[in-house]
């Protein structure tokens, strides 16, 4: 049988790390993009989100059965990165909009950041650089006018505690991709993206059935922006783009970066889905967006580029289990937000927790 050992040591260094993490942004962030022409031709958001999660999965068959001992040596990470990193974001996400509006959902949900920094200082009690915290903080004032929260202000205490809970989830990404590299029975980091997105592909299916759907419309075309394309060119780019390649890349991205600053650099998917979805779909961004998405620039780079001794030596060097696993976006973390569906708000923003 094939061993899950680590991979060849990878390149090391901050600039390795903070590339992968920009291209899983970025690939992440068009996934929205991508899903809102599925669903104005017919297929409701949780379909869409099970076909982005389980054509990942598909996939990644190949990895899976290459390190398929990695269910005997880690099934409690695998378990929980699938639960959590996959299927529980979005879980929480979809409940979170079905009650409170999606642009205050999105601000919710990408407090993970934050909320994974007070874990990481208060809870396993380790030193958290002083660019991290301050970039959190200003990467989220940031996506406050990306989304432009005040335009859908409203408080539904079981609608935020749903966002609260993709929050959670979040962090659960990032700390259980930096987990899988860690201890006696490191995973390969692409091990623990394959089997998280069957996992939460086997999830998804129980709740989302998706023998319900109607997926001759794969077979049509869809309109983006006024101009008819295949339906299978957007859905081929949502499962590998968006979700295979920016998995595998967030994977590796942690164990450059440390999660903090992982997640920090994550807040910049929200940028790239409200520009991708001004020059693909026409929905044109205002100042205040333009002024947040500089501000969530700043605060990633703020938190990119500070060094805090005992820190940086400890998590920018990837150790005997390759690169670190990062994944539901994010956790598998998909947001897809539907015009029908009594789903309301821009249905081109999505996030990776699918």
């Amino acid at each position: 049988m094939h061993r899950s050992t680590a991979s060849p040591t990878l390149p090391s260094g901050r600039t390795l790390g903070l590339s992968l993490a920009l291209v899983s942004a970025v690939a992440f962030g068009g996934s929205g993009t991508a899903a809102k022409p599925l669903i104005e031709a017919g297929l409701s958001p949780l379909h869409v989100v099970w076909l982005r999660v389980t054509g990942a999965a598909v996939a990644l068959l190949p990895i899976a059965y290459r390190h398929r001992d990695a269910v005997l040596r880690r099934p409690g990470l695998l378990l929980g990165f699938g639960l959590l990193a996959v299927a529980g974001v979005q879980a929480c996400y979809f409940a979170a909009i079905s009650r409170i509006p999606v642009g205050v959902a999105l601000l919710i949900e990408y407090l993970g950041p934050p909320l994974l920094i007070g874990y990481v200082k208060f809870v396993q009690r380790k030193p958290i650089t002083r660019g991290a915290a301050v970039g959190a903080g200003v990467a989220v004032t940031g996506l406050a006018c990306v989304v432009e929260v005040w335009n859908g202000l409203g408080f539904d205490p079981l609608g935020v505690l749903f966002a609260l809970g993709a929050a959670c989830c979040q962090v659960g990404y990032f700390l259980l991709a930096d987990a899988g590299r860690r201890g006696e029975r490191p995973v390969d980091p692409l091990a623990v993206s394959a089997y998280g997105l069957l996992i939460g592909a086997v999830v998804l299916t129980v709740f989302t059935q998706p023998w319900q759907a109607d997926w001759s419309l794969l077979g049509g075309s869809v309109v983006m922006n006024g101009h008819s394309l295949p339906a299978l060119i957007p859905a081929a780019w949502m499962v590998l783009i968006a979700t295979v390649l920016a998995y595998l890349t967030g994977v590796v991205s942690v164990g450059y970066l440390s999660p903090p600053i992982a997640g920090v650099v994550a807040n910049l998917e929200a940028v790239v889905a409200t520009v991708l979805a001004w020059v693909l779909l026409g929905e044109h961004l205002g100042l205040p967006q333009v002024a947040g998405g500089l501000l969530v620039l700043a605060g990633a780079f703020a938190a990119q580029t500070s060094k805090s001794p005992g820190v940086e030596g400890a998590v920018a060097e990837p150790t005997g289990g390759g690169a670190a696993a990062s994944g539901a976006t994010a956790a598998a973390r998909e947001r897809v937000t539907a015009a029908d569906g009594g789903v309301s708000g821009r249905s081109s923003r999505t996030s990776r927790g699918d």
